[in-house]
């Protein structure tokens, strides 16, 4: 039995993404985005994903990505689709770097270029903003509300909800998880989409990347390449060290904004034993949902999260978002 259900997860982690990489989801039409800023590191940097606006809305949601993925993200796709088809306003954003077109990239605990952003013109033409996660953009966004939750560092204006979906809580646990023996396929799969973004820092800014990229092309796992490549540029002395400073887990209590934390029991990348003791410490104003269907990001048609309205994780979403935007 429970290898049945350790298989179900890993299928509905692998099988959406191949269907999505044979025909990716439509997206409704969209402007891009791109936000100018200066790093005090790496210079003159953009921000930059794709704004879908119906005419008339006044409501904004920002999704993030996750781990080696982008705002071309299939779940990302998607969302944005269902949002606009519900009337709401939708920025798919990239994390920096996964554009491959930047001079540095992100980590984890990266929350300041969201706060760049949800103080942008753009979104400041918007009346209310919800924030939407996806796997590592759910666990940087959470960071960000724990951070933002104090009146010497206030949230942007706007922001009035939030939800994280499969997002780690624990870096330690999460990085101990992911390379493990039996996640092999997923660590070829998030290594690659780092190294393309390292790759693509590199030649915009030699000598960013603290690893060569002979080194770079023989890691394989997720803490070695913490180690060699997130810790040097953001200043950790280790992995370790970035993991026990970065980690949004501690932060959870502090969480003011209506947020809801949506898990599966099967995530293969996410495992439940790596993030229940962070949920221990969840504020009130934060709700958490585990299903036993789905995986990592990948959810069956009909799921029902327990909100009003149609199944499926987007309806379910939308329809929670809606009661707080």
């Amino acid at each position: 039995m429970a290898a049945r259900v350790a298989l179900s997860g890993h299928l509905w982690t692998v099988a959406p993404a191949i269907v999505t990489f044979v025909r990716r989801p439509a997206v409704p039409p969209a402007r891009p985005f791109r936000l100018a800023f200066t790093d005090p590191v790496a210079g003159a940097l953009a921000l930059t994903g794709f704004l879908h606006e119906p005419p008339g809305a006044r409501q904004l949601l920002v999704v993030l990505h996750g781990l080696g993925g982008s705002c071309e993200s299939s779940y990302a796709r998607r969302f944005a689709s269902a949002a606009y088809a519900a009337g709401i306003a939708c920025l798919r954003l990239n994390l920096r770097g996964a554009d491959l077109e930047s001079a540095d990239f992100y980590h984890a605990g990266l929350t300041a270029d969201l706060d760049t952003v949800l103080g942008s013109e753009t979104v400041a033409s918007f009346e209310r903003v919800a924030l939407v996660g996806f796997s590592l953009g759910g666990h940087t966004l959470l960071r960000y509300l724990g951070e933002r939750a104090g009146e010497d560092r206030p949230l942007a204006r706007g922001v009035t909800a939030a939800v994280a979906v499969c997002a780690p809580l624990d870096l330690e646990l999460g990085a101990t998880a992911l390379d493990g023996p039996g996640n092999a396929l997923y660590r070829r799969y998030l290594l690659g989409g780092l190294r393309a973004v390292a790759d693509a820092v590199e030649l915009r800014r030699p000598g960013a990347i603290a690893a060569p990229r002979a080194v770079r092309g023989r890691v394989r796992g997720i803490r070695e390449w913490d180690g060699l490549v997130v810790a040097p540029r953001w200043g950790f002395a280790s992995a370790e060290d970035y993991y026990a400073r970065a980690s949004a887990g501690p932060l959870l209590g502090r969480v003011a904004t209506p947020s809801w934390i949506v898990l599966s029991e099967n995530d293969p990348m996410v495992p439940a034993g790596t993030v229940r003791d962070a949920l221990r410490g969840v504020s009130a104003a934060t709700e958490v949902t585990w299903t036993k269907r789905g995986g990592h990001v990948g959810f069956p048609p009909g799921l029902d999260l327990g909100r009003r309205g149609p199944r499926g994780l987007e309806s379910q979403l939308l329809a929670w978002l809606g009661e707080r935007l």
